[in-house]
């Protein structure tokens, strides 16, 4: 088994939130959260992972604070996962990437494996990056970069390719 690189004391939110939830199994267990799975057993029957590998994952994200273990029956003592609030916190993340690969991997003439809609309006939805003053469209050339506590980054527009 190859020994990741810890990214946690990087200077860097990304470098962080990656050390973090970084590998595929993590990302698609939040996403299984995201869509209902609560128990070790759904997970298991959703993805082809080793269970051990699923053991880690869930544990680590418990103690991560994304995920809180919470019983659901007592002999056998049993608990199921649910979401904290870091943990719906990266709803956007999922969401964004399914975006991604809807747009870029989804093969032509397909439809995306699933859709997105929301509950409140009725309309299907999917991921926009907006800005959170005046909520209009990002894009890299309108977003400029300014370094804090003298971290080592330029002070310029974010890079268009």
């Amino acid at each position: 088994m190859t020994t990741r690189t810890s990214l946690a004391d990087l200077p860097c939110s990304v470098a962080r939130t990656l050390d973090l939830i970084g590998d595929a199994w993590t990302v698609l267990i939040l996403r299984d959260v995201f869509y209902g799975r609560r128990r070790f057993s759904e997970f298991a029957d959703s993805l082809p992972i080793a269970r051990n590998v699923l053991t880690h994952r869930l544990n680590a994200l418990v103690a991560a604070g994304i995920l809180r273990k919470v019983a659901y029956q007592e002999r056998p003592l049993r608990h199921e996962y649910r979401l904290t609030d870091a943990g719906r916190d990266l709803f956007g993340v999922v969401l964004a990437l399914a975006r991604w690969g809807d747009q870029h991997i989804t093969p032509a003439g397909q439809p995306a494996p699933v859709t997105f809609v929301h509950a409140v309006c009725g309309h299907d939805t999917h991921a926009e990056v907006v800005c959170a003053a005046c909520g209009e469209r990002l894009e890299p050339r309108d977003v400029r970069v300014r370094p804090n506590f003298g971290q080592d980054v330029p002070a310029v527009a974010l890079a268009q390719d």
